[in-house]
């Protein structure tokens, strides 16, 4: 069994826990309830039966099966009445019989008829996170945790701002971006010199989103592009593999850093710009990172693509000096 393989099953096995967990916690409560209030559990009995009863009474008299089901659905529903109303003045919620699971939408399966939950997808994602330490990073590069002394307060000569100023206004950008994130479909690209914090406020945002249990999948440009080559050769049809690629164009956020790295051919272009199109057209954000400037983007890029981009995001400029080369010498 390879690594990846484990992972996957582990990643199952946590949901078969969960459902073990919610069915237990389930059990506990009508043990409690049943004592309490014994009405209850004759209604869960009868309603529990309701199948059984469809299907004698379409055996039975099929002549009136329709009006005896439309009668079976009335007492189930004057049973539900009365079921929430016995809680209720029992001092429960009326929702208190009802299983406790983590995602509601697939019930702690993973699954949504057959194809991968959300929740599945950002378990894929955390465990890669877990491999790559990711979620070490997340903890230190954090808004909390940004550095505004980093940067000059001097007026940059050629954009006529301070990089101190100039770094200000992109991070208010940044937490608007986050605060409105349900609200507001956006994109974002980052341009600048290395070493100016386009990877950090890449974190920052993804922890940010993460933490409000949003799916963000990080990538860069070497790691996308080689989830492709995978697909279009075939390489890999792991189930991981799968849901990752499938995760670049269904992901609350895509995240794609160090754009212009990758060695660039007429079928990267192509691949780039469908992935990029498709989540314009799905209203997916996508941010992308990079040290290339506009211009540059024209020696490497088709128009197609610079339209998209250009023309959908917001281009910040970062400018300053390599923190990292700060770092080092202060």
């Amino acid at each position: 069994m390879t690594v990846k393989e484990a992972q996957y099953k582990k990643i199952l096995r946590d949901y078969e826990i969960k459902r073990d967990l919610a069915n237990r916690r389930l059990k506990a409560k009508q043990e409690e309830v049943y004592a309490k209030i014994p009405r209850i559990a004759e209604i869960d009995r009868i309603l529990s039966q309701t199948g059984i009863e469809v299907s004698r009474l379409v055996l039975q008299q099929p002549e009136k099966v329709d009006e005896l089901i439309k009668s079976l659905e009335q007492r189930n529903l004057d049973l539900v009445i009365e079921k929430a109303e016995l809680l209720y003045i029992n001092g429960y919620d009326k929702d208190y019989l009802e299983p406790s699971y983590h995602c509601y939408d697939c019930k702690d399966t993973g699954y949504i008829e057959n194809s991968p939950c959300h929740c599945f997808k950002q378990a894929l994602i955390d465990v890669a996170y877990d491999q790559s330490n990711l979620k070490d990073i997340l903890s230190v590069e954090n808004f909390e945790n940004f550095n505004f002394d980093y940067y000059s307060d001097e007026i940059h000569p050629q954009a006529n701002i301070s990089p101190k100023e100039n770094i200000k206004n992109i991070y208010s950008h940044c937490i608007r971006f986050v605060d409105e994130f349900d609200t507001t479909f956006s994109n974002m690209i980052f341009y600048g010199d290395p070493g100016l914090g386009k990877t950090f406020l890449c974190n920052c945002i993804a922890k940010d989103l993460l933490d409000r249990g949003k799916t963000v999948l990080y990538l860069t440009a070497f790691q996308l592009f080689k989830l492709f080559e995978k697909e279009r050769f075939r390489k890999e049809e792991s189930e991981d593999s799968k849901a990752y690629l499938d995760a670049i164009f269904t992901v609350d956020l895509l995240i794609i850093d160090d754009l212009g790295t990758e060695f660039n051919t007429a079928l990267t272009g192509a691949e780039l710009f469908n992935c990029l199109n498709a989540r314009l057209l799905d209203r997916k954000p996508t941010i992308i990172s990079t040290n290339l400037s506009p211009n540059d983007w024209q020696k490497q890029y088709s128009e197609r693509i610079i339209s998209r981009v250009f023309g959908n995001y917001k281009a910040l400029k970062f400018i300053g000096t390599d923190i990292r080369i700060l770092k080092k010498y202060n």
